[in-house]
């Protein structure tokens, strides 16, 4: 699709995404695909988010509304606008998504890196603990060694 998906990442913008979704209209069109439903993590905040699976392609109908009574005129012609902005809304739909699964990593890495920063914290109090008990158990072991010195000279 002229990107390559592997740095699609390093460089998220809507320039980057609208040959991939172009390609993928195409397959569609071509008929080399029957469907195409993006997969995708939502960002709901810095510890969750929302597995999402959205129908891109055939594009679903709408659910049905009450008919307006009011006879649009279109400029230009019905088809042509819709030629026009279902394309842009697909690729729309493939950037959101794709901003989407970039917060939602970022978001998992962050609350992964607090979880691991708190874990060391915590190993860093026990072992802090554990090394000043046996510090405090050598030097008791010493003095009561020179003591027990002094007292054997003494008899």
């Amino acid at each position: 699709a002229g990107t390559e998906l592997g740095k699609l990442f390093d460089a998220l913008v809507y320039e980057n995404v609208a040959p991939i979704a172009e390609h993928l209209m195409a397959q569609f069109a071509e008929g080399n695909f029957d469907k195409i439903i993006l997969v995708y993590n939502k960002f709901k905040n810095a510890a969750s988010q929302i597995i999402m699976d959205e129908q891109f392609l055939p594009i679903l109908p709408p659910e049905e509304q009450a008919a307006s009574s009011i006879d649009y005129i279109f400029e230009p012609a019905k088809e042509e606008i819709v030629q026009t902005l279902i394309p842009k809304s697909l690729k729309t739909q493939l950037y959101k998504a794709l901003l989407d699964s970039h917060a939602a990593e970022h978001g998992a890495r962050m609350t992964a890196m607090h979880q691991a920063t708190d874990n060391a914290a915590e190993l860093k109090r026990t072992l802090s603990l554990e090394y000043n008990k046996a510090r405090q158990a050598a030097i008791t072991k010493e003095i009561l060694e020179i003591v027990a010195g002094a007292e054997a000279l003494e008899n």
